[in-house]
């Protein structure tokens, strides 16, 4: 599809590139990408790609904008809190270049629905943040034999490489298994540097840029790391595993499998109460009733001090997550002991380790402080 007047003017500083030119400005108008999420990467990565003239992008997210995206999510802005993310995603993208064709797909990448959707593209960019979510992608793009361009973030630290199985090694060549249920924190737990997806974004962006045009050398068997405090990039070599069940020589894995299972989430109740050792939970309804009828317990906050900080619940103490066996012998197993976190989840972990210890008399406050925000005291900041 050749270029019009209006894009030979708006893409000029690309056409007078020789790595570009008006053959390579086509390829990028006759080309098609997949973004799945608009999150933090997907806010980059939405943006210049639609700039740089790729004709048609897909944008697949569930989530609505909520205000703590406002901070690294720069594709919305305040007057977007609420709205579909693909719908906002959409409005701006069309606001850079009402030439680029967009889809929006709002609904949760699945094993029934990937394939259908993937098909359509030529390449799929990888910017969610949880591994059932990372496996499929993966495991879709090698049996659809289309380049996956990965991109993760946390804190301070970020990555990206291409994962292709026709021409290099796949993300299980990499991470074989998942890790356990909440060994790694997510953003919402551990915190990102608002700039750091727009670094990270940035790099699949232009690994996209350059497989369309097949120009460069692609991050195909190579890991790029990112290290913002020492504002450092590492690079390592990956393999292709022979043995990788996926894009191996002799794969086990031929077909989509259930992926939340795989990683070990969405487990049955009575595997839940298995896994939780028949954790027993209190709202922040019942705690604040517990205080006001002076009831004798403790409150233990396992969250870390600069969280404890920005938000706290009366009369909590502070043991951080990482200091409870170390720690235990400041709490008494004769007093009821209600443990809390930002979420629930933390408290949970606190809770197990308090018991192989001998504490009997635990609760966790279901929801943590922002259910004590929400439900109790709104002059508790939400974080």
């Amino acid at each position: 599809m050749a270029l019009s007047q209006e894009e030979i003017l708006r893409y000029s500083r690309h056409l007078i590139m020789p790595e570009v030119g008006v053959e390579g400005q086509e390829k990028l108008k006759n080309a098609s990408v997949l973004l799945i999420g608009c999150g933090g990467l997907g806010s980059p990565l939405g943006q210049y790609l639609s700039a740089a003239g790729v004709g048609r992008l897909g944008l697949v997210d569930f989530d609505v904008v909520d205000f703590t995206n406002l901070q690294r999510q720069v594709m919305f802005g305040t007057q977007d809190v609420g709205r579909p993310k693909v719908e906002a995603s959409k409005d701006r993208i069309a606001s850079i270049n009402p030439n680029v064709q967009v889809t929006a797909y709002r609904s949760k990448l699945s094993s029934e629905n990937v394939l259908e959707i993937f098909k359509g593209y030529d390449i799929i960019i990888d910017g969610t943040d949880n591994f059932p979510t990372r496996y499929l992608v993966n495991d879709a793009c090698v049996f659809l034999k289309k380049p996956n361009v990965y991109g993760s973030i946390f804190r301070f630290e970020g990555q990206a490489t291409i994962f292709w199985g026709e021409k290099g090694p796949c993300y299980r060549c990499l991470y074989p298994e998942p890790p356990p249920p909440g060994m790694v924190p997510s953003c919402a737990e551990g915190g990102v540097l608002g700039i750091l997806p727009g670094l990270i974004g940035l790099i699949q962006a232009t690994e996209a840029i350059k497989l369309i045009l097949g120009k460069g050398d692609p991050l195909i068997g190579r890991l790029l790391l990112f290290n913002a405090l020492d504002m450092k990039f590492r690079e390592v070599k990956l393999q292709k595993d022979p043995e990788c069940p996926v894009c191996g020589k002799n794969p086990s894995i031929t077909q989509l499998i259930d992926y939340e299972q795989f990683c070990g989430i969405g487990l049955g109740q009575e595997e839940a109460d298995v896994q939780t050792n028949g954790i027993k939970e209190i709202s922040a309804k019942e705690l604040k009733s517990m205080m006001d009828r002076h009831e004798t317990f403790v409150l233990v906050d396992v969250r870390e001090p600069h969280e404890y900080q920005i938000a706290k619940i009366p009369g909590s103490k502070l043991i951080p997550l990482g200091d409870v066996a170390q720690r235990a012998n400041e709490l008494d197993t004769a007093v009821d002991i209600v443990v809390h976190c930002r979420s629930g989840a933390r408290s949970a972990k606190a809770i197990q380790t308090l018991q192989k210890m001998g504490f009997k008399r635990l609760r966790n406050l279901k929801g943590g402080v922002l259910a004590w925000s929400q439900d109790v005291d709104p002059n508790v900041p939400q974080y």
